[in-house]
């Protein structure tokens, strides 16, 4: 997974995708439906958020028994891989790698944790998935379960 992350952050690097018409709110809910589905396959309490190119909320869900601070979290996940074209696992990647990479902690809305993936359709960005609720990599494995809905 974090090949397939650190690719298309290096191709949202190389030739910034663009964004297409904003995610519906049917294509949202096909989004967070198999991210959910992959909680619950592995006993993970997650909230889901899509969010439109743009980071605006169009789709929330949260599972039962989810901790509260997820539910704000996972909003600031999507909206980052929204704004940023990129999924958050890039900044995680940078912030861990440290020296120049500490630069993220100064990008106001750069969530550098996992579990953030831009939504494309036709090639292009129409909205972002951010989940949280488990750990970094558990939220993006869910994440990545919703975002491979849409292609």
């Amino acid at each position: 997974m974090r090949q397939k992350t650190a690719a298309l952050a290096s191709a949202v690097a190389q030739a910034p995708i663009s964004c297409g018409p904003a995610i519906s709110p049917e294509n949202a809910k096909k989004a967070a439906a198999p991210a959910l589905a992959e909680a619950a396959q592995n006993n993970w309490a997650m909230a889901v958020a899509i969010v439109d190119s743009a980071g605006n909320l169009v789709y929330f869900e949260k599972m039962d028994n989810t901790q509260q601070g997820s539910v704000n979290v996972s909003q600031d996940k999507a909206r980052s891989a929204a704004l940023f074209k990129g999924p958050t696992q890039a900044f995680q990647d940078r912030l861990a790698a440290g020296g120049d990479g500490l630069g993220v902690l100064r990008m106001q809305g750069a969530v550098p944790v996992a579990g953030g993936i831009p939504l494309l359709m036709d090639g292009k960005i129409v909205g972002a998935i951010g989940v949280s609720g488990a750990t970094s990599a558990q939220d993006a494995q869910c994440a990545k379960a919703g975002a491979d809905a849409l292609k």
